[in-house]
């Protein structure tokens, strides 16, 4: 196989091209991103020297650019996952959501369908999220694939806008193609903007630890190397045949916790004193509760999560603390305007 990946500098995508380069029958595996601020060249450092790695440094939205990568690279797998992606941001504005969740994952679409005229078939896979089925009630049993879209933040909207034009394609072109969704992630090198690492770096520097509302805002936790686990299990069962064009497959890991327990935990983990919990303004239409059933990915894939929420907190805390210059790196002035836009302080 060869595979493009979008979006491979930034938190998952990298975790992702380190897999997909211990497996053999990888030939070559090419990283498109544009590296905007959450794309981190220091995510990927350590692969500029594989020989199997290759980096090309541009956007989803430029067509004839995907298509000469495409083509340079003779990539018969795109595994997407170039998007923006945190609801706060989108909140502030949804234009940059749009362009690149939306028409970004348009052009890529038409890339596919580029790339078959001139007689090349590449299967696409198409990296989504939980948020685009809504919020769930306290007692409402966990999303599974038959859920209805019912995307209420902006962010959730887009992708749930580029999950349609994906099932459009497959319908009316043909095009081999399956959608993921997954549950929060968490694990090393993530952006701090995310709640994790922004509370664990917070918590390690002695400053305030925000959190919106009450904190029972409750989400499902899956670490990232069992969702990019999944990702590719998807991603050789549609190439293999073993499961359909247009298949959608959610990944959970059975960890619901409240925004203030992961909290609470991160400051046992970095011995931080509670006092320094400061409670703000709820977000604009917070949802309340995700969850996702991940029985389909068993039945097909064989897939079920491995790390332990407890254990994968602790190594990623651990992580924070031993990669400082890491950290060092992602600290921009527009970072840090962002954060103090957001939290005031």
């Amino acid at each position: 196989m060869n595979i493009l990946v979008t979006g491979g500098s930034g938190f998952i995508g990298s975790h992702l091209l380190r897999s997909l380069l211990k497996i053999k029958e990888v030939s070559k595996v090419a990283n498109l991103d544009l590296l905007t601020y959450s794309g981190q060249p220091m995510n990927t450092s350590d692969l500029d020297n594989n020989p199997k790695y290759k980096f090309f440094h541009g956007s989803i939205n430029d067509f004839s650019f995907v298509t000469n990568t495409l083509e340079e690279t003779q990539a018969d797998v795109i595994l997407h996952l170039a998007a923006e992606s945190h609801v706060d941001r989108s909140i502030k504005s949804v234009a940059d959501f749009v362009k690149t969740n939306v028409d970004g994952t348009r052009t890529m679409l038409e890339s596919v369908l580029f790339a078959r005229e001139k007689g090349n078939q590449v299967h696409f896979v198409h990296v989504s999220t939980d948020e685009v089925y809504g919020s769930l009630g306290p007692k409402d049993p966990p999303f599974t694939e038959s859920n209805p879209l019912v995307p209420r933040n902006p962010y959730s909207a887009t992708k749930a806008s580029s999950d349609m034009l994906v099932e459009a394609f497959v319908h009316t072109h043909e095009i081999s193609a399956a959608i993921t969704r997954c549950s929060n992630n968490f694990g090393p090198n993530q952006f701090p903007e995310k709640l994790v690492p922004l509370m664990t770096l917070n918590a390690l520097e002695g400053k305030e630890l925000p959190v919106y509302g009450d904190g029972k805002q409750i989400r499902d936790w899956i670490h990232v190397s069992d969702h990019v686990d999944g990702i590719i299990e998807t991603m050789k069962s549609l190439k293999e045949g073993g499961i359909q064009s247009g298949e959608v497959i959610n990944f959970g890991a059975g960890n619901e916790k409240s925004n203030i327990e992961i909290v609470r935990k991160i400051i046992e983990l970095t011995g931080a004193s509670e006092d320094k919990i400061r409670f703000v303004k709820d977000r604009p239409g917070h949802d309340r509760r995700y969850a996702m059933g991940y029985d389909k990915a068993q039945s097909l894939l064989g897939w079920s999560p491995k790390v332990d929420w407890e254990a994968g907190m602790m190594d990623t805390v651990d992580w924070y603390i031993e990669n400082s210059k890491w950290v060092e790196s992602i600290r921009t002035g527009a970072y840090r305007d962002w954060i103090n836009v957001q939290y005031g302080s």
